[in-house]
């Protein structure tokens, strides 16, 4: 019986125009003597880490693309971090083969994504 692997991902710099910071791969081709299967991705924690002297916010948005779509916001819309300080997310969220994890910052290379959770595979 195939078991989840415990993972890390990132740390990243988050842009001040939306990019996707995590998405899971998907089943790929051209592999022999197995059938690939697609992976899945279930965070727990997330980290957003403000490294400036001045507050900087953030947004996240979970979707089917790597843009910010109206209706997608998760997490955080316009979340202010305060300078030198951190954001902590904790529970649950799952992300398929079919979802981007997006996020903006409002000022470049201010904020650091980071998480952990499980990687599996569907």
């Amino acid at each position: 019986m195939a078991q989840n692997k415990i993972a890390r991902f990132g740390p990243v710099a988050i842009a001040n125009a939306a990019t996707d910071v995590l998405n899971p791969a998907d089943a790929g081709a051209g592999q022999v003597g197995y059938t690939p299967t697609a992976s899945y991705i279930i965070l727990r924690h997330i980290r957003i880490v403000n490294k400036t002297a001045g507050a900087v916010t953030f947004s996240a948005w979970l979707g089917a693309t790597g843009a910010s779509a109206a209706g997608t916001e998760v997490i955080g819309t316009g979340k202010s971090i305060p300078a030198n300080d951190v954001y902590d997310w904790y529970g649950m969220m799952i992300l398929n083969t079919v979802d981007f994890l997006v996020m903006l910052a409002s000022a470049a290379a201010s904020l650091t994504f980071e998480a952990e959770g499980e990687i599996g595979l569907v």
